[in-house]
């Protein structure tokens, strides 16, 4: 659990996958298994919980309760956990919040409405509805490539007047934006494209939240902890080092590989759900190779 105000979230954060069993049916105790390997064994602060790493698209309301739930109940006494409870559909959001908070979640992230392209002004209602509905601090999440719709930095400033709306997580690719932000706002960043961890440390983003710490969470915490330390020397090398992971991590679907690591790894994983489809043994070899460049043996 963090106690510092400036990282609300805290530092090291993972957008968690959702393990099944071979069936496709939720596997709750491996998620559970999971949760604590990551925060005993991998560094973390925290965890986000059913965001689209966790295949939120193709789990149900139901389903997504019961893995949060389950994760509270495994490190809740030791982590952050975060709900990712956005959808393109604003009641849904707040009915998905407000269930969240009920569960005992830390925080909420709310994704960009995605495919009904709102305008900058419905963006602002969605997010301070939202963030109206319970008392948890909120995340949002920027990331036109799924959502199409950027949030721009005013509407940033404008959502940042709201007390329970605290931090963005960045997947936008737009460093002057960030500055922007940064600038005119108290928002805490988190770099939510792994690629740009350390541009986005370098201009004052407080942490990460990163699909590759699943396999690196402590290698994550050292380069935001070189950042801190004003050692650019250590935290260049420290990201040069993981490049190869990046790249093939997100050589496809990010979910698709790390379950292909974690599967590896023997860590609770299980298959992806449609239209995901696994990694293809092909697919592994090159996953394989790539990880153990950057220093990770599958």
């Amino acid at each position: 659990m963090t106690t510092d105000p400036a990282r609300p979230f805290g530092r090291v954060l993972t957008a968690m996958v959702t393990p099944f069993a071979e069936d496709g049916t939720i596997d709750l105790a491996g998620a559970q298994e999971l949760a604590s390997h990551l925060v005993d064994r991998q560094a973390h602060d925290g965890l986000v919980v059913m965001g689209t790493t966790g295949e939120s698209p193709t789990v149900s309301d139901g389903e997504q309760h019961a893995v949060l739930e389950a994760v509270i109940d495994a490190v809740g006494d030791r982590a952050t956990v975060v709900a990712g409870v956005g959808t393109n559909d604003t009641a849904h959001s707040i009915e998905k919040a407000q269930s969240a908070a009920r569960l005992g979640a830390d925080g909420l992230l709310v994704v960009t409405p995605y495919y009904n392209k709102p305008p900058q002004a419905g963006l602002l209602r969605h997010f301070t509805a939202v963030a109206d509905s319970t008392d948890l601090p909120v995340m949002l999440y920027d990331i036109p490539p799924r959502s199409v719709v950027p949030i721009e930095v005013e509407t940033l400033v404008r959502a940042a007047e709201h007390p329970n709306i605290v931090a963005v997580k960045d997947a936008k690719g737009d460093l002057g934006a960030v500055q922007w932000t940064l600038a005119r706002t108290d928002l805490a960043y988190y770099s939510g494209e792994d690629m740009l961890n350390l541009p986005l440390l370098a201009v004052g983003a407080v942490g990460v939240v990163s699909v590759v710490g699943h396999l690196v969470g402590s290698r994550l915490a050292e380069l935001i902890a070189a950042v801190d330390s004003g050692d650019l020397v250590k935290a260049r090398a420290v990201n040069e080092s993981l490049l190869p992971v990046y790249t093939g991590i997100f050589r496809t679907q990010g979910v698709i590989t790390v379950k292909a690591a974690l599967r590896a790894l023997g860590l609770p994983a299980g298959p992806v759900r449609p239209p995901l489809v696994d990694a293809t043994p092909e697919q592994v070899e090159q996953l394989r190779a790539d990880l153990a460049a950057g220093g990770v043996q599958l």
